[in-house]
């Protein structure tokens, strides 16, 4: 049995849709306005919320912003308005609603929508959230804009960005509301049937992670994928966190692959760039294990969170999940302290090989080679002093005019906290 919550300020609605869902055998909660579907939400997390779009105190849009802000959409919404237009379904399903009804909703449509929204929440056990989940900083802003203005895009568009990056949050946010989704975590059938997958996905998104690891054989299906969007109507998403015109001229990718795929290119910020939003993405990643009963009630100390903040997380949000479900299963106390998450930052040094530069090629020029240590060294130690540039002097035995310069040289960039 499910648990349903109904928001709608019109008192009909909300116990006609009661009544079609008991009989259905699910539990329904009701509430009539914003403020009451809050306080509903903050007592206990539904399977599935129907939402008003036009409400008296704070519209449904609103409020499903807010819930993806804090890290409370973590259950499929679907909104329901009766002056519905495309361009606001479209707004809704960027922030993170599953689909929208238009009233009257016709009986079989509210069915099969609520029992398809269920379903996917069950398949995907983990929470649909939109771009609103990485902050609120000009960073995501800017993003969130540059992906509205590729709306109306068909094609082939290309998603770059480090290792860890939310490749599948950004592909999602270009995704049309009410079509299909394709996302496969294999790739041999682009060896295999090329283009099964490109009809799965007419008239909507199919998006594929990680190209550059793609074998010469997969690369050529993907080719032969690319040519045929056209005739599919369908949005080819795909995603790299290597350096692909490096690998062209390795000759591990193919030159005209890379033109087809990246016509329109978006670079994702790295998790370091918007530093700001961290705090509120950490405890968003802790409440949902919590919600989820994944882990008991817990909290971070301002010392903690500020420790996350300043950390430089080259893996990115993937990294930083990680981190919490960590400190989430792990920490002895309820609240998460400084400690415990230096636990969680210096657990695996011990195990790290004991040269910095083992990675540098001993075929390099020395001058080269020199430079590729020298940042490796010197990038080490910035993390490990949590870019205090005092400690770092002192770690490194240089003054610390010196260091500046030669951090400059070697053109590592440091926060505005660092310097």
């Amino acid at each position: 049995m499910s648990n349903i919550l109904v928001v709608d300020d019109e008192v009909g609605i909300r116990e006609l849709l009661r009544d079609i869902l008991n009989d259905e055998g699910h539990q329904v909660r009701l509430a009539e306005n914003a403020e009451a579907a809050r306080m509903a939400r903050g007592h206990e997390r539904p399977d599935l919320v129907l939402l008003d779009i036009w409400m008296p105190d704070t519209d449904g849009i609103t409020l499903l912003k807010e819930w993806a802000a804090n890290g409370q959409l973590t259950m499929p919404v679907v909104m329901m308005s009766g002056h519905g237009t495309i361009d606001t379904a479209v707004e809704a399903t960027k922030i993170g609603a599953y689909d929208f009804l238009e009233k009257p909703i016709a009986l079989q449509k509210l069915l099969h929508t609520v029992g398809r929204a269920l379903k996917r929440a069950e398949a995907a056990g983990k929470p649909h959230a939109g771009l609103s989940a990485l902050g609120k900083s000009r960073v995501i802003g800017e993003l969130q804009a540059r992906l509205q203005q590729l709306d109306k895009t068909r094609g082939a568009l290309l998603l770059v960005g480090e290792r860890g990056s939310p490749f599948e949050l950004a592909a999602r946010a270009l995704h049309a509301p009410d079509t299909p989704w394709e996302a496969p975590e294999e790739v041999a059938w682009l060896a295999e049937n090329p283009l099964d997958l490109l009809q799965s996905a007419k008239g909507g998104t199919l998006f594929l992670r990680e190209i550059g690891q793609l074998s010469k054989i997969e690369q050529r299906g993907l080719a032969l994928l690319c040519s045929r969007l056209e005739k599919f109507d369908a949005r080819l998403v795909c995603a790299s966190s290597q350096h692909l015109p490096h690998l062209i001229v390795e000759g591990q990718f193919d030159a005209d692959l890379f033109q087809a795929v990246s016509s329109i290119t978006v670079s994702l910020p790295a998790l370091r760039e918007h530093r700001e939003d961290i705090p509120e993405i950490a405890k968003q990643f802790l409440r949902q294990l919590i919600e989820a009963k994944l882990a008991k009630p817990k909290d971070f100390s301002m010392a903690a969170l500020n420790a996350l903040r300043t950390h430089d997380w080259p893996g990115n949000l993937a990294e930083l999940q990680n981190a919490i479900r960590t400190l989430a299963l792990t920490a002895l106390h309820e609240e998460i302290g400084v400690d415990e998450v230096k636990r969680v930052f210096t657990q695996f040094e011990q195990f790290a090989p004991a040269s910095a530069g083992a990675g540098v090629s001993l075929d390099l020029p020395l001058r080269e080679a020199r430079d590729i240590f020298e940042k490796q060294y010197f990038e080490h130690h910035i993390e490990k002093a949590a870019g205090n540039m005092s400690r770092v002097a002192d770690a490194v035995g240089l003054e610390r005019t010196h260091l500046y310069r030669k951090l400059k040289q070697l053109e590592i960039k440091l926060s505005r906290k660092s310097e």
